[in-house]
């Protein structure tokens, strides 16, 4: 596999901890793990007290899974598998999905290996740009973009780098677009729970049995660290595949990383209220 340098964090790598203010980070001011374990509730904290550290299970904590299932309506534990961070479930679920002959449509601009990993692999890719006057997605040119062989539809909304976010109608129809021609619907999802002026959207995984979202701790609830990311979906032959993957790259996720997350998730109410704090402060003080 032959894969171009990923620029924006050669970038971070060269600038993030070298300079007194980042300023173009996009995850929220983290937590302190004092903070994080004062949020804990009894069986979360009794679960870091007593935890050994071992290996853990490949597709995640049963009771993580639990949790980060509840916010997607209609899916459960079985229908969640965990990684190392969003990065890692990028990078399998594209290799599940496609071959070399396949073909790839992806909203653009977004996150590097959105469209990177799928080229590595050999499959062709289109790219379908937002309007830079509005970065408003023209979902007739989606439809227009597919073939026969496409495989995967891959969307970032709330979107990164550009805020911009879809509509209900244009959500659905990207759905409909991908059911009918047999492909998945890839929905980057890590920015949801910052929306502040648009209205938040359901899940992809929630909307088509085929679909699958993109979720992590980094974003909203501001614990990049931890590396704990997550796809949903309805999709069990798919979430077979990755899995089968997953043992090539990182087995499973950290012990502390996992009860850490589930502590967050358990009191997200919290957790989301001060990212929103956060953000709606910041956005005063950027203009």
């Amino acid at each position: 596999m032959q894969i171009e340098d990923f620029a924006l964090e050669r970038y971070f790598a060269r600038w993030e901890f070298a300079v007194r203010h980042v300023l173009c980070a996009s995850d929220v001011e983290p937590y302190s793990l004092a903070e994080l374990l004062e949020l804990a509730d009894d069986d979360a904290r009794a679960r870091w007290d007593s935890m050994r550290l071992g290996y853990t299970e490949s597709l995640g904590h049963p009771a993580l899974r639990e949790e980060i299932a509840a916010l997607y309506p209609g899916l459960g534990s079985d229908d969640v598998m965990t990684f190392a961070g969003a990065e890692e479930a990028v990078f399998l679920c594209m290799h599940a999905l496609l071959g070399a002959s396949d073909h790839a449509v992806v909203v653009w601009p977004a996150y590097q290996s959105l469209h990177a990993v799928a080229r590595s692999i050999g499959a062709s890719v289109t790219i379908v740009p937002l309007n830079p006057r509005d970065w408003s997605l023209d979902v007739d040119a989606v439809a227009a973009a597919m073939r026969p062989n496409t495989r995967v539809v891959v969307i970032n909304f709330p979107n990164n780098p550009t805020g911009a976010h879809l509509d209900r109608d244009q959500f659905a129809r990207l759905l409909t677009i991908t059911e009918l021609h047999g492909a998945h619907l890839f929905s980057d999802e890590v920015y949801r729970f910052l929306e502040h002026s648009a209205p938040q959207l359901p899940t992809a995984a929630e909307g088509s049995a085929s679909a699958i979202s993109l979720g992590v701790m980094s974003k909203p609830f501001a614990l990049a660290g931890l590396r704990l990311g997550w796809i949903a979906t309805r999709d069990r032959d798919l979430l077979s595949r990755v899995a089968r993957l997953k043992d090539y790259t990182t087995i499973c996720s950290a012990a502390p990383s996992e009860i850490l997350a589930l502590i967050a998730l358990r009191a997200r109410d919290r957790v989301l209220e001060r990212t929103r704090a956060i953000v709606q402060d910041n956005l005063v003080v950027l203009d």
